[in-house]
């Protein structure tokens, strides 16, 4: 089966690559010659991974999945949520992102979080979504150099390492996205067999 990943960004494609069937030929964005911004302006995290899913759909004819994640802390009523991606500000900038929370949390003592990941599947017309929750803490300073966006400061409960700390075999086995693509999988082996 040959499947639209809507997104171009090369460390995400790793991530699920490592995660799927050899079944499933995985295609970026760039594959498809999508290059234009895909649309994300709902409020949700499902609306916008389904807006994106169906942009691609119904613009380049294509069985595709699309996802979008937020990092929700708990003391900041689930900011930075929708908005993760561009918290700081537009363009986006994983560094300034994280230093925006990090002085935002500065006093807090509740300091706990959830990555939340909504990964909207579309194939011959038909819509599933996934979703992948990992509760974890937000650190006060970075560590580790592994993975990309908030992954140096989110510790994920019951480990001593950030995200950005693990290599990405454990990440994958426990991470918000892995949790939401292994729920992926297993519905397109059905459709692979």
């Amino acid at each position: 089966m040959r499947l639209c990943f809507a997104t171009n960004n090369v460390k995400k494609l790793g991530e699920i690559r490592a995660l799927l069937d050899r079944s499933i030929q995985l295609v970026s964005l760039a594959d498809i010659g999508c290059h234009e911004e895909l649309p994300e302006t709902q409020n949700t995290l499902e609306g916008n991974s389904q807006q994106k899913a169906r942009y691609v759909y119904q613009n380049y004819q294509t069985n595709c999945f699309a996802d979008d994640t937020g990092l929700e802390v708990f003391s900041l009523d689930g900011e930075p949520g929708v908005y993760s991606a561009r918290y700081a500000g537009v363009p986006k900038d994983d560094g300034a992102n994280m230093d925006l929370l990090l002085k935002k949390m500065k006093a807090d003592t509740d300091r706990m979080a959830q990555f939340r990941t909504v990964i909207t599947l579309i194939i011959d017309r038909e819509e599933w979504q996934f979703e992948g929750i990992v509760k974890g803490r937000i650190l006060e300073k970075g560590r580790g150099s592994q993975g990309f966006g908030y992954d140096p400061i989110f510790q994920p409960l019951g480990y001593s390492q950030s995200f950005a700390q693990m290599d990405m075999g454990k990440k994958n086995s426990i991470s918000h996205r892995g949790i939401a693509v292994n729920k992926l999988v297993k519905h397109l082996l059905g459709f692979s067999t």
